[in-house]
């Protein structure tokens, strides 16, 4: 029997006001619980909504600086735990966060005792880095600890409250979140039964320092300004879809595979600096030797959503990837940080990439070897979308197949691990108004749910185009490296014409 039933029954109370007047003197039991280093600040009934159940809010922090929240629904708990990461620098706890993507309402809100947490820091928004300024214990958190910590209280308040632990437990993350979604696996293997990883930004020094530097770089000019400016983006978009929309079989406005265009910017009239800029941007960070230092660049097929990533908007404001990586190399990248000065045109290519390794092993993610978490019987979904231009693709791609050889080949690596690359797709879904879906238009929690409860792994995950609440088409995402192909039969718009194959 729950606590705040016995509460209720105990006061003899009559049976309505009894379990209202319960749930509330349960719910404010949990403020004064004791968990190692860790202030609970306040725990309060928040009564139901259309979108959301009546639910006991708890608020607290694991020191020194790891704010986080925990939700429980009042009724109808479906027994399980959901986690919800935080994108960019994190910085606020976002407990409202709207859709999919790094929300815990999403879990709520389907019955799950829900969590999530600041990163361990404080912003002005999520690209504020500041706090990272001569903070390693700052910069601990929010690289794996705030997860780890949080964790741990949220399943212990979940407990106490429920008089029993959850049965399952997942997390989901994007971007950042995704990053933390692959820490997880690594630094708390059986903590999880499945987990989430989108858009990983798993080599997090290589991206957001060397290769943003790149990108940086490579579109300034002389005088400091971009080579590459807002109103270029369309033509290259316009030019990529004639060469590549094709390449799957239907013409639907979207590039299916980068990796099977082989789109030349050259061919562009445009100024021959401009056309620079894209060789570069598409090519992977190099040093003066020609080495690789990041694997794989800005997708081709992602110019829909350079507005707001790369070449800014047309009267101001986007451009967020220049945003990201001068706070990152100002305030987190090295063990010593440089000045507030210093800029992504200081970068060096072929000295500061070997400085970055300090942090590196704080932050980054991408170590194949997540056998623990294979053995203690856990499922890792992944997914990322083919036009994300400011966490590049590649590397996904480039960890999964490391992944499979550590593993013994794909097919083994299916067992517990799938990714899932989808067409189209901008960075973790956030914007619709490309040719790819966003984030409303799949449910990867459900196919991980079925996998993870009853062996169910999925083959595909549906995805559905909706323009202003119509739905323009659905089709499979095969796991990977399997892809959807059109059978050239019907309706490409139905999902019915479109088969899974592998070359």
């Amino acid at each position: 029997m729950k606590l705040r039933y016995v509460i209720g029954l105990a006061a003899g109370l009559t049976l309505s006001a009894g379990l209202a007047q319960a749930d509330e003197a349960a719910c404010a039991a949990i403020e004064d619980m004791k968990f190692e280093v860790t202030n609970l600040l306040s725990a309060t009934v928040v009564e139901a909504t259309d979108a959301l159940p009546a639910y006991c809010r708890v608020l607290g922090y694991v020191r020194p600086a790891i704010n986080f929240e925990v939700r429980m629904p009042v009724e109808d708990w479906n027994g399980k735990f959901y986690m919800a990461g935080c994108g960019g620098f994190c910085g606020a706890l976002n407990s409202d966060a709207a859709g999919f993507v790094n929300a815990m309402n999403y879990g709520l809100a389907r019955g799950y005792a829900a969590a999530t947490m600041d990163g361990g820091n404080w912003g002005s928004s999520s690209l504020d880095g500041r706090w990272g300024k001569d903070n390693p214990v700052g910069e601990d958190d929010w690289g794996w600890r705030a997860v780890q910590e949080t964790t741990r209280v949220a399943k212990g308040v979940i407990e106490a409250y429920y008089e029993g632990a959850p049965e399952r437990s997942y997390f989901a993350g994007c971007s950042t979140g995704g990053r933390m979604a692959n820490m997880v696996a690594l630094r708390q293997p059986g903590d999880f039964d499945g987990i989430i990883s989108g858009a990983p930004a798993l080599d997090y020094t290589g991206l957001v320092a060397t290769a943003f530097a790149w990108i940086v770089q490579a579109n300034t000019a002389e005088d400091g300004s971009r080579i590459l400016t807002p109103e270029d983006a369309p033509v290259v978009r316009d030019a990529v879809t004639a060469a590549c929309d094709g390449l799957d079989g239907v013409e639907d406005g979207m590039v299916s595979n980068p990796n099977q265009c082989s789109f030349d910017p050259a061919t562009l009239d445009l100024a021959p600096e401009k056309i620079a800029v894209l060789e570069a941007w598409y090519d992977s960070a190099r040093n003066s030797a020609g080495e690789d230092l990041y694997p794989g660049g800005v997708p081709v097929g992602s110019e829909a959503f350079w507005g707001l990533w790369l070449t800014g908007f047309e009267g101001g404001g986007g451009a967020l990837v220049p945003g990201f990586g001068i706070n990152f190399l100002r305030y987190m990248a090295f063990a010593e940080d440089p000045d507030a000065g210093y800029t992504a045109m200081a970068f060096d290519f072929d000295t500061d990439p070997a400085r970055l390794a300090d942090r590196a092993a704080v932050y980054n993610s991408d170590d194949p070897d997540i056998s623990a978490f294979r053995d203690a019987g856990g499922k890792l979904l992944m997914w990322h979308g083919w036009a994300d231009a400011i966490v590049f693709p590649g590397k996904t791609v480039d960890y999964y197949d490391a992944l499979s050889a550590k593993n013994g080949g794909v097919e083994a690596t299916q067992d517990f691990a799938r990714l899932f690359m989808i067409p189209g797709m901008d960075h973790c879904g956030i914007l619709g108004s490309g040719p790819g879906i966003d984030q409303s238009g799949f449910d990867p929690l459900t196919a991980l749910e079925a996998w993870v409860e009853d062996g169910t792994a999925p083959e595909s995950l549906m995805t559905t185009k909706t323009v202003e609440g119509e739905a323009e088409w659905a089709r499979p995402v095969c796991a990977y490296p399997a892809e959807a192909r059109f059978s050239g039969e019907g309706d490409w718009r139905d999902p019915a014409a479109w088969t899974c194959e592998t070359n």
